[in-house]
């Protein structure tokens, strides 16, 4: 005669450790990011951004509370792109957690994901290079940019626009003003 164990069900633990459990799973496509709920998408959005303030040498703690985020969701949902150090969290070199960016390309301004944190970091040097043409009319930070390519989370490449004329329309159009770089404008 053969006996059988009753099978137990253990619970499992979540992202945010035995107590807490969040809905909030990390995208790793555009499409699960637009998916989230709005306020998921905004706790996504602040963690790229808390990572990025720690590899500016910003604690996790300041760094999260300048974004309002817990700590613990930084460590939990962004922890491939974290490393402990002396106790301390700090954000590796480069990492590959998935940020929505607004490109502006030469078919106009487009949201890209991305899942390469330089990628994300090229997008944010060619916002700098069009905002300081537009403020001081120097175009040589923009120059840098002709015939770069962002390449998105699909490995499609997309081109930078470095057009002048084009961003002299697009300025007096309203259409590249300083809120219109960031992804989470356009909800």
């Amino acid at each position: 005669m053969r006996r059988t164990r009753k099978k137990t069900h253990r619970k499992k633990r979540g992202a945010l450790g035995p107590k807490k459990q969040s809905s909030l799973r990390p995208p790793s496509t555009g499409r699960q990011y637009f998916r989230l709920t709005p306020k998921h998408q905004e706790t996504w959005d602040s963690i790229g951004h808390v990572i990025t303030r720690i590899r500016d040498r910003v604690p996790l703690s300041k760094a999260a509370k300048e974004f309002g985020i817990a700590p613990d969701v930084v460590v939990a949902l962004g922890r491939p792109a974290l490393r402990k150090r002396n106790g301390r969290y700090v954000a590796t070199r480069n990492d590959h957690l998935l940020r929505m960016v607004n490109t502006l390309t030469v078919k106009g301004k487009e949201v890209h994901a991305t899942r390469d944190s330089r990628q994300a970091s090229l997008v944010g040097g060619h916002w700098a290079a069009v905002q300081r043409y537009l403020q001081t009319g120097d175009d040589s930070a923009l120059l840098k940019f002709k015939g770069v390519k962002v390449t998105d989370a699909s490995g499609k490449r997309h081109g930078f626009l470095t057009n002048i004329e084009e961003l002299n329309r697009l300025a007096s159009a309203g259409v590249l003003s300083f809120e219109s770089m960031y992804a989470g404008g356009q909800r």
